[in-house]
């Protein structure tokens, strides 16, 4: 995808870890330190991030009496993911604009592909087809042990959607195909200690990111972003 001419492509960059992993928190935290900084920022999620998405969103977390198969789970992501990217990610990376994403591809590898053992290849070239070949620029995978993100998660949140009721071995599962997938590519995924005090997991976020935009886009709002 060649950025417009005259205009800096946008990067996007994704937050990735089991239930309880801070991932949220920091979000919140990093899209305020980079507007503080100057930087448009957009601020979405997946599932969802448009009316059509979050409504298929509701189906794929909603519980109810007829089970619902990893295939049909697979396929109802993917088609809200095409039309989150084609909506919003793309328009806003074509602006220049710096994509904050809750969740992205490597969500659907971890939970479907390794907890749910579908097809990991199968699912590379559905996501493929999906995005039209939209990748993160970068990823921040916040890792906890899942005793301690599920301990978090009864404590801060009471809601259980359907995939809050999966039993803790799910979710183990869902932890080492994140791990496995950061081993593969770590200059594009890394990994962060969920576990410290949210303001250790910010300053930790934010070396990390200002290393990257130094990279992607010159030193000078880099540098305001450590101070803001």
């Amino acid at each position: 995808m060649a950025p417009r001419k005259g205009k800096r492509q946008g990067v996007l960059i994704t937050f990735e870890g089991i239930e309880g992993s801070g991932k949220t928190t920091q979000f919140a935290r990093l899209a305020k330190r980079l507007r503080d900084a100057g930087y448009p920022v957009v601020e979405t999620r997946e599932p969802g991030g448009t009316p059509l998405a979050e409504g298929i969103r509701e189906i794929i977390l909603g519980t109810s009496a007829e089970p619902m198969v990893p295939r049909c789970e697979t396929l109802l992501i993917l088609a809200s993911r095409s039309q989150h990217v084609a909506q919003v990610v793309r328009p806003a990376l074509q602006q220049g604009q710096v994509v904050l994403c809750d969740r992205f591809v490597d969500s659907t590898l971890a939970y479907q592909g390794y907890a749910r053992s579908l097809d990991r290849p199968a699912l590379w070239s559905l996501n493929r087809f999906a995005t039209g070949g939209i990748s993160p620029n970068l990823t921040l995978l916040f890792d906890v042990p899942v005793s301690v993100g599920l301990d978090r998660r009864d404590r801060h949140d009471k809601r259980r959607d359907r995939l809050d009721l999966e039993a803790a071995r799910f979710h183990e599962k869902v932890r080492r195909g994140y791990r496995d997938l950061a081993s593969k590519e770590p200059s594009r995924i890394r990994v962060i200690d969920g576990r410290p005090s949210p303001e250790i997991v910010e300053a930790n976020v934010a070396a990390i990111v200002v290393e990257f935009l130094k990279r992607r886009r010159g030193s000078a709002l880099a540098r305001k972003l450590t101070r803001s």
